[in-house]
């Protein structure tokens, strides 16, 4: 059955900062984010003055789309069409939670769900050594089916290049392969059909064994960042076709890496060591020295998104929330208050119970959101995009086998979706269309969308539950 949850519960506490927020509905106990980027969401969301309406004693009331199409034949604004924040305004409103529609469904566990930059391609990765990538424009047919080399354990990421010719991809091995999607080949076998090369991110001294979980390209496609489980951070030129940078970032796995803007400039890690760490390479003063450390998780960070300014990004922690971080408020000692439970495992362990309302003494974190739950696997979460909804949500992959969306600035779950039957590790939101792609570990690639298209939804096939390992990433 297809359910689409809206959560009325409220939460008593948020995160130890005045300015934090918890889950559910906005007036019911939540607190509302005070904070310059409140300002900022809600004048990239907001409509022109003349269309909206206020009422005395409440707040501003959303304007209605026949309002707003009407104040635009009648160049209310004097522009002659919406601007960028009238957009958005419309749009955000039309959330993507009608279906679920089929897009795919592989016997091996779903890790990866990545739209490219235009949308017009879907890039899907599986354990099983299986890399599909799917033609949007074109009835979701699928463009590419990568078969990887070398892989070990999974395939933990995939990024596609600015220019949408190359993909590279990345399991537990210090050796990141890069394949071309391009070309006409449909079928790509690992050096049989085509060549994928391969990168080695050790350092020349190096022998040990590493993997890498995350791993990005930058905006101009001249180099990879790559986070790794020997506790660094890596970056690739691929013009020179080296490792030109390796920093021994944290005191655990890093599992989460990306670039802060378009610049280049600053990267932003997550790590098990529960910090997330901001680099500025222009001014290292010493080998493997932050700009800043941002502390508030009571236990590691499993993924990170930047909202592209360079100055805030969210972050997934195994203390089972969402946080949302200013890099202006980083400092440069870092404090670590764990759970003091070394026998709690997130991998196959449910989360204490005792620990859902300790708070971290120092959390410097803007907001803090709670609802879903970060177990089994690196849950990803992610901003919404700019185009459609000026960001003025967030959302994220659960172990209960759901998928969550929260309002930036109230907190409030504005929507769960229910298909999956095992952990969504992964989802991504197409940039300029109300449609988003939940993947989990049942091997479901799931399309949601509003209004949908007149297909009836697929009826998914009940699977026997399968067997859980003891190693999950």
């Amino acid at each position: 059955m297809i359910r689409l949850n809206k959560d009325t519960s409220t939460c008593s506490e948020g995160s130890a900062s005045s300015e934090s927020v918890c889950s559910g509905i906005s007036g019911e106990g939540t607190s509302i984010l005070d904070h310059e980027i409140a300002q900022l969401t809600k004048l990239r969301s907001s409509p022109y003055v003349l269309l909206g309406r206020n009422i005395p004693g409440r707040m501003r009331l959303p304007a209605s789309t026949v309002r707003m199409l009407v104040g635009r034949e009648g160049n209310y604004s004097g522009q002659g069409r919406f601007s960028s924040a009238d957009r958005c305004h419309i749009l955000s409103r039309y959330l993507p939670t009608k279906g679920p529609w089929i897009v795919d469904r592989m016997r091996s566990r779903a890790y990866i769900s990545q739209f490219s930059a235009d949308g017009s391609l879907f890039i899907a990765g599986f354990q099983g050594s299986q890399i599909r990538v799917y033609d949007v424009e074109r009835g979701w047919k699928l463009k590419k089916d990568i078969s990887a080399r070398n892989l070990r354990w999974t395939i933990t990421d995939t990024s596609l290049s600015p220019d949408q010719q190359h993909l590279v991809y990345a399991s537990m091995s210090p050796i990141v392969h890069i394949c071309t999607v391009g070309s006409a080949v449909t079928q790509s076998i690992a050096n049989v059909t085509e060549i994928h090369y391969g990168l080695n991110f050790s350092a020349d001294e190096d022998e040990d064994e590493f993997g890498i979980f995350s791993i990005k390209f930058s905006t101009d496609g001249q180099e990879l960042v790559a986070a790794t489980s020997d506790s660094s951070i890596c970056v690739y030129d691929l013009g020179a076709d080296k490792l030109s940078l390796r920093i021994p970032a944290h005191m655990s796995d890093v599992n989460a890496v990306c670039f802060a803007d378009e610049s280049g400039n600053i990267i932003y890690s997550g790590s098990d060591d529960s910090f997330c760490k901001v680099w500025d390479r222009r001014c290292f003063v010493t080998k493997g020295q932050p700009a800043g450390t941002l502390v508030g998780h009571l236990d590691g960070i499993t993924f990170i998104d930047s909202r592209g300014d360079g100055r805030y990004l969210i972050s997934n922690g195994k203390d089972q929330t969402t946080k949302l971080w200013d890099i202006r408020k980083m400092s440069s000692n870092a404090i670590s208050t764990g759970l003091g439970d070394e026998d709690w495992d997130y991998r196959w362990m449910d989360y204490p119970d005792y620990a859902r309302n300790l708070k971290h003494p120092h959390d410097q974190s803007l907001a803090t959101y709670k609802g879903h739950s970060v177990l089994r696997t690196l849950i990803r979460c992610y901003f919404s995009p700019s185009y459609t909804t000026g960001q003025k949500y967030i959302y994220t992959g659960s172990s209960d086998s759901s998928v969550y969306i929260y309002d930036l600035v109230s907190g409030a779950q504005v929507a769960k979706l229910d298909h999956h039957e095992a952990p969504v590790r992964d989802c991504s939101w197409h940039p300029f269309y109300p449609i988003l792609v939940t993947s989990a570990w049942d091997g479901d690639i799931v399309r949601w969308e509003f209004p949908g298209s007149n297909e009836a939804p697929a009826s998914p096939n009940r699977r026997v539950a399968r067997r859980r390992g003891f190693y999950h990433i």
